[in-house]
């Protein structure tokens, strides 16, 4: 077990085991290569990703196919390579959510650059796919939503 400080969550006890790497980091954050993937809370379908070496730093994701269920795309051969899946069972996808303005009616995810994860080896890469209509700003809730957040 690893403690790691957090600004928002305070002192945590991490499992070497779900430390995940990302060997080139993330987009922006090439200098950020070990996260921990912790719930939002409770059945929440959102998540945090927060960095083992910024306290600040912690990204909001959730899965996108529980907002998207016709979201598809195809990881290329070196990707699958890089983070050496050999089982599709075993990948875990997600996406990182926006909240612009705190409002979470607009809430958005990037299904542009999906986060692939491989639950093997705890390798992870942000993949931007080619070729695509996929952008980084879906909205979560559609425009009739009458719910405020």
């Amino acid at each position: 077990m690893r403690k790691v400080y957090t600004s928002r969550f305070g002192e945590i006890e991490v499992d070497e085991k779900k430390v995940v790497h990302f060997k080139d980091g993330i987009p922006a954050f090439e200098d950020e290569h070990e996260f921990v993937i912790l719930p939002y809370e409770e059945d929440s379908p959102y998540y945090f990703m927060q960095s083992l070496k910024s306290p600040d730093l912690a990204f909001l994701l959730t899965i996108p196919f529980l907002f998207f269920n016709d979201y598809t795309f195809e990881l290329d051969d070196t990707v699958v390579a890089d983070l050496g899946i050999e089982d599709s069972e075993n990948v875990f996808y997600y996406t990182m959510v926006t909240i612009p303005n705190g409002s979470i009616r607009y809430m958005t995810a990037n299904l542009l650059a999906p986060i692939v994860l491989n639950g093997a080896n705890m390798q992870a890469k942000q993949v931007v796919l080619e070729k695509t209509n996929y952008t980084t700003k879906h909205r979560l809730f559609p425009e009739s939503a009458k719910k405020e957040g």
